[in-house]
């Protein structure tokens, strides 16, 4: 079982404090019975509350492994390769190439 983290250790005391005040506050109980009742439910409530936190992310959860090996290969341009810029009216009066039918 992993360790608690800050936050789950926090959230969990918070509850247990919290919860116990408010419930002896609203029970106004004076027997012990009464009081250990309230200070079980609240420890249970404060269990509940840290394991609710959520866990932070590990490297590998949060970036999953990508497929690099089944990736096919990418073919790379040479740098000496110009682009050439071509008019509209160049490309709307240009006439269709032919190809040339093989005998």
């Amino acid at each position: 079982m992993p360790r608690p983290t800050a936050a789950q250790l926090a959230y969990g005391s918070f509850t247990v404090i919290f919860s116990t005040l408010a419930m002896l506050l609203l029970s106004q109980t004076n027997s012990g019975l009464g009081i250990a009742v309230i200070a079980c439910a609240a420890l249970a409530l404060g269990v509940l509350v840290s394991l609710t936190v959520p866990q932070p992310k590990t490297r590998a959860q949060a970036a999953p492994q990508t497929a690099v090996a089944a990736a096919p290969p990418q073919r790379r341009v040479p740098v000496s390769v110009r682009r050439e810029t071509v008019s509209a009216a160049a490309v709307s009066s240009a006439q269709p190439v032919r190809e040339r039918s093989t005998p």
